[in-house]
């Protein structure tokens, strides 16, 4: 269950931080779902780390509100630096 999880919390995620994020993101479906289980990962290693002071690579996921939320976080971080990654200077 845990990589049906991880899917499904990444594109609940990359969906909604995209909707909240300002300016138009590129890419699809396939990006959306990569950068929203990127932002859980990042936004649950960092909940974790701001917790207990360790930092703990979680590898679990669950579909809670609260998990949601610091995935949606850690989405639009991952989307923002996507964006400083790809621009292009003109």
């Amino acid at each position: 269950m845990g990589i049906i999880a991880w899917i499904v919390l990444g594109l609940i995620a990359g969906a909604l931080a995209k909707l909240i994020y300002p300016g138009h993101q590129g890419g699809g479906i396939l990006a959306t779902m990569v950068l929203g289980i990127v932002g859980a990962f990042l936004g649950g290693s960092i909940f974790t780390l701001l917790n207990t002071g360790k930092l703990a690579l979680t590898a679990t996921a669950s579909l809670s509100l609260g998990s949601i939320l610091v995935a949606v976080i850690g989405a639009m971080v991952a989307i923002f630096i996507w964006g400083l990654i790809t621009r292009r200077t003109a």
